[in-house]
């Protein structure tokens, strides 16, 4: 068999894309409105709705079996549609299977801890009040020469610190002044701690250690409608215009662009989820499609502020396990956060009763052109002539924003017709800052955990790491993770020349799990992703590279401290395990008050085998915030993410035979001119 004939040996699902014009619903789908009410009927009509402390946290998809999304195609009949969901009662956590087609539970599970689900939003707004009726608390609003009325207080994840048993289901609360400014997070009621009971609903820990004056509201807005000339500079403005129409098909879920197919869903958790990701390779007489991503979504975000003191230390959030990634997204504004050619999609969840709530424009997908090139030449060699040849670098981009309390986080997928995936994370939004008695730096005499970034306010120390789950399926599901290290070699006498040194490439194949844990720039390699079984014309596997970017960094946190025990993944930016339909969350299943025994790097432990055969990335893109007065009073958008790129996975470059955009409407011009002559 010639390498190239292997082709034929790609599985069935590649198939199904051909008809991606039907309107055939596809397994994976995300609950739609009709199943989510379904799914609430079942639950209120079974015995746990005897408690009247019933509520939902989670209720998204029960993956199908790889196996079975594999061998799928449009043709079929779904596979049986399925609901997994957890909920409170009774101060216990319930997991529950749930046939929608049959309408009944076929499965239910008590979890018994020590962790606990995600907050719903409800519970949230709702512990947020408790405050204002508590008179410790209304003392304490008094002291610092607020207006209660002015007060907002929403609810934070506490972590695990250590206690050996907790049975409480604890949040804190933290309380900000608005009124004067939009901006409440820039006026934070400093030296309070209170902790909320969410199961009984009730403050049960309260304490007022120093009472420091709340910053003043005087250049805190962010709002256009306040500000006042002179305004900040800015240039003319750019339309975005597509006279020929989009160029993209959204039917359903499924979107076909250029020579990309893929699915796109929401989940409250992870938000937006590519699935099934496959390109049309035309670089060979054995042309057809290849797989490329089988699934990629956010996996968790690692927030923790490097404040150890009262009301500071426990702020080391997992915004997706803890909050909900998706359950936080943001409608977005056309023309404002998506260009005026994007099309957009909506959002459904069941609330903490289960009843179905609606997010608008939760994700935006739009052609991307800022008149860059993809690749370009100049040939000035040839007699007589001067070549230049370039083609335009037109991308489909996926956006998504989701705001966790105080920041924004813009997560764009964005497909490249070079066969490149390019996944970047954008922090945005108002820092967390803290009350201060400084107005200057030469009154800061010891470590503040911060910047002083405004008068009476710091800006404390941070870290953001946003862990991305990656299913790769390069040209099918048996893969290999390669290490290709760059080694440098001292020239020898057989070559004599006055070169004395050089670098060459040592490969790796990773055998375990073990093997595959890399802590980026500690060496320099090429990391790829092979598939042996399929290999180009001359010889080469089939391979994808994983290109990372600046925002690279790991925790330096010490490996004792509680929550890095909790988020031990984040030591290294990349992890590579064998697929496992169960480990979907690098912080686990149950984030909120864990302890570190159900995570990434836990489940690495097991070193399992990774050698030509399913295997799953964890990538984490990593930034140290040391917070400037650029950033306040709301911080510009800064950007990290990572790369796919092809490695061997064409013949040759696949855009060579692309016609440029210029031939093309020279083309379109000459018909049109030539239609008008003849009439």
């Amino acid at each position: 068999m010639k390498p190239t004939m292997k082709l034929c040996l790609l599985p069935l699902f590649l198939f199904c894309f051909l008809s991606s014009s039907s309107s055939h619903p596809h397994p994976f789908d995300p609950l739609t409105p009709s199943e989510l009410s379904t799914i609430r009927s079942i639950i209120t009509s079974s015995h746990l709705n005897v408690s009247s402390s019933l509520s939902f946290h989670y209720v998204g998809l029960d993956d199908p079996d790889k196996s079975t999304i594999l061998s799928w195609s449009s043709s079929s009949p779904l596979p049986p549609r399925r609901a997994f969901a957890i909920l409170r009662a009774d101060r216990q956590t319930h997991e529950l299977i749930i046939d929608i087609t049959k309408a009944s539970i076929i499965s239910h599970h008590i979890y018994p801890g020590p962790a606990y689900p995600s907050f719903n939003n409800e519970e949230e707004a709702q512990a947020g009040l408790l405050p204002m009726k508590y008179k410790p608390f209304l003392e304490s609003v008094r002291k610092r020469g607020a207006k209660i009325e002015d007060v907002v207080c929403t609810s934070y994840a506490r972590g695990w610190f250590g206690e050996e048993k907790q049975n409480r289901r604890r949040a804190a609360v933290l309380c900000f002044v608005a009124g004067e400014t939009a901006n409440l997070y820039a006026r934070p009621i400093e030296g309070v701690t209170i902790t909320v009971d969410l199961d009984d609903m009730e403050i049960v820990e309260y304490r007022d250690r120093v009472v420091l004056s709340v910053p003043a509201a005087e250049g805190t807005e962010y709002m256009a409608a306040r500000q006042r000339s002179p305004f900040g500079p800015r240039g003319n403005r750019v339309v975005v215009v597509q006279p020929e129409g989009k160029g993209f098909n959204i039917h359903g879920h499924m979107i076909r662009w250029a020579n990309w197919d893929f699915h796109l869903a929401f989940d409250l958790r992870a938000g937006a989820v590519i699935s099934l990701a496959s390109i049309n390779d035309t670089s060979t007489t054995m042309a057809g499609r290849k797989s490329v991503l089988y699934r990629g979504f956010v996996s968790e975000l690692f927030i923790p502020y490097m404040d150890p003191c009262e009301e500071w230390y426990f702020k080391t959030y997992m915004d997706a396990g803890e909050y909900g990634f998706g359950l936080l997204a943001s409608p977005l504004e056309p023309t404002v956060d998506c260009p005026p050619n994007a099309e957009f999609m909506d959002g459904y969840y069941a609330a903490q009763n289960g009843e179905t709530l609606h997010i608008s424009n939760v994700f935006c997908i739009f052609e991307r052109y800022a008149g860059d090139p993809s690749w370009r030449h100049t040939e000035t060699l040839l007699p007589g002539e001067i070549i230049t040849e370039s083609r335009e670098e037109v991308s489909l981009v996926v956006r998504m924003v989701s705001t966790v309390g105080n920041y924004d986080y813009m997560i764009d997928w964005e497909f490249k017709t070079t066969g490149t995936i390019k996944v970047s994370a954008g922090l945005t939004g108002i820092l967390a800052l803290k009350a201060s008695t400084h107005t200057h730096t030469n009154q800061i005499k010891s470590d503040e955990h911060g910047e002083l970034v405004g008068r009476n306010t710091i800006a404390v120390y941070h870290d953001h790491f946003i862990t991305f789950h990656l299913d790769l399926d390069v040209a099918g599901p048996a893969n290999s993770f390669v290490k290709a290290h760059l080694k440098t070699v001292r020239s020898n006498s057989a070559h004599p020349t006055p070169r004395k040194s050089y670098w060459t490439v040592v490969r790796e194949t990773a055998k375990t799990e073990a093997d595959a844990r890399i802590l980026l720039g500690s060496t320099v390699s090429e990391l790829l992703i092979v598939n042996n079984g399929v290999r180009t014309a001359l010889g080469n596997a089939a391979g994808y590279r994983l290109v990372g970017s600046n925002a690279a960094a790991t925790s330096l946190l010490s490996d004792d401290d509680y929550p890095q025990i909790r988020a031990a993944y984040t030591k290294k930016q990349l992890w590579v395990t064998p697929y496992n339909r169960a480990e979907k969350w690098a912080a686990g299943l149950y984030a909120d008050q864990s302890r570190g025994d159900d995570n990434l790097a836990q489940w690495s432990m097991r070193n399992r085998s990774i050698e030509n055969t399913d295997i799953v990335l964890w990538y984490t893109v990593g930034f140290h915030h040391i917070p400037s007065q650029e950033d306040f009073p709301l911080m510009p958008m800064l950007t990290g993410g990572f790369e796919l790129r092809p490695f061997n996975f064409f013949e040759r470059n696949p855009l060579i035979n692309t016609e440029p955009f210029n031939k093309v409407l020279s083309a379109q011009s000459s018909t049109q001119t030539s239609k008008m002559a003849q009439v």
